[in-house]
């Protein structure tokens, strides 16, 4: 075996981040310490992938060592980066699977202001498909259940105080009744 050669690793991607049509940051999530320690070195690497991708139609690109894929939606461009040795169509299913879930989650309307009011969402979704690097979710369709299991946890804040207390009445009496 080659000494070169690069051991393979769960810690695929090294960067997830959502820019609007004019570059700037609304999401971003870095999961690579080494890779841009500051905030103005992750901002500068965003500028640079912002101003080398948003008026092309590919898919892929490669920059400052990086894998980067992107997707671009109205006003918006998602991109993953991963590092120059990972598999592009990795990186993809992971992108596919941020924008589908988001999609259904933004009810079709995958766009700034949209995504601005339902940013709770939006971390959990990405939190959902990787976590520390590591790709746990590449199926919509799941991560919009587990989203959604999620929010309903927390249902309080979307409940009138009369459908709070009708909720606990309906609790109580079925633990009587058991």
């Amino acid at each position: 075996m080659e000494s070169g050669a690069l051991q393979p690793s769960l810690y695929t991607v090294k960067a997830i981040f959502i820019l609007d049509n004019d570059g700037n940051r609304l999401l971003s999530k870095y999961y690579d310490p080494e890779l841009y320690p500051s905030m103005k070195e992750q901002k500068n690497f965003e500028k640079n992938v912002f101003n080398k991708t948003h008026k092309t139609d590919n898919e892929i690109t490669f920059l400052e060592g990086m894998t980067i894929v992107y997707k671009s939606s109205i006003d918006l461009f998602f991109y993953v980066v991963g590092s120059a040795q990972e598999n592009e169509l990795m990186l993809m299913a992971v992108l596919n699977c941020l924008f589908e879930s988001l999609n259904q989650i933004l009810r079709k309307n995958v766009e700034r202001r949209s995504l601005l009011d339902n940013m709770d969402g939006v971390f959990l979704v990405v939190d959902e498909i990787v976590d520390g690097g590591v790709i746990l979710e590449s199926d919509p369709q799941q991560v919009v259940e587990k989203v959604n299991f999620k929010a309903d946890d927390n249902p309080l804040s979307e409940q009138s105080v009369a459908q709070v207390l009708q909720s606990a009445k309906e609790q109580i009496k079925w633990s009587i009744l058991k």
